[in-house]
């Protein structure tokens, strides 16, 4: 089922989930879809890998957005899991290179601050704005999913201005 209208697919990647979200931005942005792709803990990383790039291709194939958002790559204290996730990131660069979309990345202080209005705010500030900004019930939504729903959010603002300043 091909969808229409102009949307933003906004992918918070790992290894072992992967949070996404279909925004709408033709008015007031939306959440036309989320979800979190989950993969197997006892498969191997390629195989873990393959999954991911699998669904988001499905993903891909039936919406078709004008952009992909990606949060850009925060360092943590484990090296191991950052350069599993880093792997993870390149997927989402393969498929926005694959499909000649536009790609829309964030820091995290710009996703909190597009959000909240606050760049250093705390996951749950974060999880309520969403709430009240899309009125959705995030209880039954895992974390990954909720930081995708919240990329896509913000992300809006900065694909508009990067399409308006194409167009001048």
């Amino acid at each position: 089922m091909e969808q229409g209208g102009s949307t933003i697919l906004a992918i918070d990647p790992g290894y072992d989930r992967c949070g996404v979200a279909m925004i709408s931005i033709e008015t007031k942005p939306q959440v036309l879809f989320s979800c979190c792709i989950t993969t197997n803990k006892t498969a191997s990383q390629e195989q873990r890998l393959a999954h991911i790039f699998a669904e988001l291709s499905s993903i891909q194939q039936e919406w078709h957005p004008q952009a992909i958002a990606l949060e850009t790559l925060f360092f943590s204290v484990n090296k191991k899991t950052a350069l599993k996730v880093a792997e993870a990131r390149g997927l989402v660069l393969l498929l926005a290179g694959i499909h000649e979309t536009t790609l829309v990345e964030l820091s995290p202080q710009e996703v909190k601050l597009g959000i909240t209005g606050v760049g250093n705010a705390d996951k749950e500030q974060v999880k309520k704005m969403v709430a009240l900004t899309t009125g959705i019930a995030l209880d039954e939504k895992l974390d990954d999913e909720i930081d995708a729903i919240a990329l896509g959010l913000a992300a809006v603002g900065t694909f508009r201005l990067t399409r308006l300043q194409k167009d001048l």
